[in-house]
């Protein structure tokens, strides 16, 4: 498989999806033009405009995706396509739609098979095994938290260690650690805005300048910004 996936699309003071443009234009390298881009996640806004920011955003480095929402068949257009690019959003609005559309089946398929997959935010965590580890509000019920379970962890997108003064919520490492204990053979990836997790030739690589924190089940929570060490993790599992 190949996987580039996004903790979010636009870090702080940046213009959107400016950090990752690079490691996107290496990562599609020279495959062909038909980029399918699905825009489910996105909720106030249309999906047509949710389409064109990301050309514009994307035109310096020439790549140009095709809105999935504008095709006559999503699945035949999934079939057909050089590389799938799901963006950011609610994750529960996107999970649901990629059921009510039977493109479940039909991405988890293609991607297996090597077309590359580039998501960000919702995009990443629809990958997962689940969508439990989503920071969303659940605005609709998909009829699954089953999501497309093509890499053996979760990733919690936008993690962060900071704590609002005087609030008393739960902050969002204590909300992963109530996941690892409830679902005890599953780890879970914090991943930073900024960070990207890319998986090609069966191998990890992390990228980007800040640590990703790592939780799993009966172990202290901790961070690390190897990539040798992330791959370690699965080789001994």
């Amino acid at each position: 498989m190949n996987l580039l996936l996004l903790s979010n699309s636009t870090n702080f003071g940046e213009e959107y999806l400016s950090y990752p443009k690079q490691a996107i234009k290496d990562f599609l390298g020279n495959i062909g033009d038909n980029i399918v881009f699905i825009p489910y996640a996105g909720v106030t806004f249309s999906w047509d405009d949710y389409t064109q920011k990301v050309n514009d955003a994307l035109a310096e480095i020439q790549v140009h995706v095709l809105g999935i929402h504008s095709t006559d068949d999503p699945v035949k257009s999934i079939s057909e396509a050089d590389a799938i690019m799901v963006g950011g959003g609610n994750s529960f609005q996107l999970l649901n739609l990629l059921y009510k559309n039977d493109l479940v089946k039909a991405i988890r398929e293609k991607i297996s098979s090597g077309t590359p997959y580039i998501g960000w935010s919702a995009g990443s965590n629809m990958v997962c095994p689940t969508l439990k580890t989503t920071n969303d509000m659940p605005i609709v019920e998909p009829p699954s938290f089953k999501s497309l379970d093509l890499i053996p962890f979760q990733i919690n997108p936008h993690y962060t260690e900071a704590v609002i003064p005087n609030h008393g919520g739960e902050s969002r490492e204590l909300r992963i650690l109530e996941f690892v204990e409830a679902n005890k053979n599953t780890m879970v990836v914090g991943l930073p805005e900024g960070m990207i997790i890319q998986l090609k030739y069966g191998k990890y690589e992390l990228i980007g300048d800040k640590e990703v924190k790592i939780f799993q089940y009966g172990k202290d929570p901790y961070f690390t910004n190897s990539s040798k060490e992330f791959n370690l993790i699965f080789s001994n599992s």
